[in-house]
């Protein structure tokens, strides 16, 4: 199995092999009244568990972890662990259909207040029966870890919301669902970046084309230069490494010969 980072307490890997089987286990989830905390792995993520504790320790934390970007999936099918794609934007329809099945009340956190209206505008008209009984944009300069943060816990508490669909990027929605979910065990925490913003149709993802020859990183490069070259640098320069981690652990699995 890939391990990706270590955490204080345990190697981070990605821990659910396809949305089938993470769909599956939220069910059940929702149906027993549990909580939990999705995050959608990715390069930039894992450079960024490399340079920042707090962002490792969140992980850690985490109930489920998928293989968000194709250079995970390709990376841990050859560590020798047989995972699919699976894109945080592409998990907000999904799990809104299972909200809206089960009556779970959901709370939309992070963007900006008219993508969040917009955007549950847009979740209320395709998933009938889904209560949104919270959209909230965080403050500017919006930290997980301080202390006006618990305010934001605590609206996602009074609202009644059991399920909470954070658009704050990373790391900041991956430490915020490791501390809410502390604080709120039975609701059910996904961080899916710009997925609000997709929907609301004030930010544009790739088209289909692009996603479907694992070129949307390049497609999002030329939209944004400057804002993305350095990201990506790092990305690039980690692969060798995480390409040696890989095989190693397909040796050690004893499926390379």
């Amino acid at each position: 199995m890939m391990i990706w980072s270590e955490s204080e307490t345990a190697g981070i890997t990605v821990t659910v092999p396809d949305q089938a089987a993470l769909l599956a286990d939220l069910e059940r989830c929702f149906q027993s009244g549990q909580g939990f905390s999705v995050a959608t792995l990715n390069l930039d993520h894992v450079v960024k568990l490399s340079r920042n504790k707090a962002f490792r320790a969140a992980y850690g934390d985490q109930t489920h972890i998928t293989a968000d970007g194709n250079p995970i999936v390709w990376l841990s099918r050859l560590a020798g662990q047989d995972v699919s794609l699976v894109p945080g934007s592409e998990l907000i329809s999904p799990v809104a259909d299972l909200a809206a099945r089960h009556q779970v009340p959901v709370a939309l956190f992070g963007a900006t207040d008219e993508a969040l209206a917009a955007a549950a505008a847009a979740l209320s008209q395709q998933h009938p029966g889904l209560d949104v009984v919270l959209c909230r944009a965080p403050a500017m300069g919006f930290d997980p870890l301080a202390d006006a943060a618990a305010a934001d816990i605590a609206a996602i508490e009074a609202s009644g919301a059991r399920l909470c669909f954070l658009a704050l990027g990373a790391p900041k929605q991956e430490i915020f669902a490791a501390r809410a979910r502390s604080a709120l065990p039975g609701t059910g925490f996904v961080s899916i970046g710009a997925g609000l913003d997709f929907i609301a149709g004030t930010q544009t993802r790739a088209p289909a084309w692009v996603q479907a020859v694992a070129a949307e990183w390049l497609w999002r490069l030329l939209g944004s230069p400057r804002r993305l070259a350095a990201r990506y640098g790092a990305c690039f320069l980690v692969l060798p490494k995480l390409t040696g981690r890989a095989l190693l652990a397909r040796r050690q699995s004893g499926k390379l010969s």
